[in-house]
């Protein structure tokens, strides 16, 4: 359920004041001559809340990953069959990191498909590189920073959706700590409006919209240049149309001052 973004941050930040609590309090068994230093209250800080606590604490029972799937090409991972599932177990073969496609793609519609984005129903994941998470564990305001960019895009996602929709969606993040890959998919649920296969249906004809938009620019970026390339060469071929002109008028002119010299010369000898 969306509970929108006021819930996100007043959550996130409950959490941080309990965090706080937590350190106030273990504070009082060194005794009050003993109190911590600042050093100490934001290692036991950042100890008590990493960014996988964050990230589990926002989305119960997500997973989390730890491995450079942003590396993972745009146009694999675009693909229908590419197999996002594997994301969400406890554990990924890092195989996937070097998956290619064997074949044609298939279309949404296809049952293999639906059959693993069902699988994946409900379920969120996100995955970390190793610099990231460093990263992260020595600078909690980046931690933050990262985790509310995705909470945002998370939730931006699932509201995009018809109200009952049960949704599903794995992050992959930079090294940067920016959104390099996402997925997100939907299902089931009570739907108000459109059966589920009519669901499915449009968002199959949405997707091969985008496919045919975005092959109707290349092509079309593909006419410009050739069009281009044509009136080059048609300015060429005029260029040289005019210079052969030229030449042929310079080549008469020449000749026909020729053809008068010839005939003073022939006129002065008699």
């Amino acid at each position: 359920m969306n509970l929108g973004l006021d819930y996100l941050t007043n959550n996130y930040y409950m959490n941080q004041i309990n965090q706080q609590n937590k350190v106030a309090e273990q504070s009082k068994d060194i005794g009050f001559n003993g109190v911590l230093s600042s050093k100490a209250v934001e290692s036991a800080a950042r100890t008590e809340c990493s960014f996988k606590d964050m990230w589990q604490a926002r989305f119960p029972g997500a997973y989390y990953h730890v491995m450079d799937a942003y590396k993972i090409s745009t146009g694999s991972w675009g693909r229908y069959d590419f197999p996002h599932e594997q994301f969400f177990n406890d554990n990924v073969d890092e195989s996937v990191l070097d998956w290619k496609p064997t074949g044609a793609e298939p279309k949404l519609t296809d049952k293999s498909v639906q059959s693993r984005i069902d699988s994946t129903l409900g379920k969120k994941a996100i995955v970390v590189p190793p610099a990231l998470e460093e990263k992260m564990k020595n600078d909690p305001t980046l931690a933050q920073k990262v985790m509310e960019k995705v909470e945002r895009f998370i939730v931006n996602d699932e509201a995009s959706l018809p109200p009952g929709r049960i949704y599903s969606c794995v992050v992959i993040l930079d090294e940067n700590g920016e959104i390099a890959h996402a997925a997100g998919s939907s299902g089931g649920g009570n739907i108000v409006g459109p059966t589920e296969e009519e669901q499915r249906q449009f968002e199959a004809e949405q997707a091969e919209k985008r496919k045919r938009r975005a092959e109707y620019m290349r092509i079309l970026e593909e006419s410009s240049q050739k069009r281009v390339e044509i009136e080059q060469e048609n300015r060429t071929v005029q260029l040289e149309s005019e210079l052969l002109k030229d030449n042929e008028h310079h080549y008469q002119q020449q000749k026909a001052y020729d053809k008068a010299i010839e005939s003073y010369e022939k006129g002065t000898l008699l």
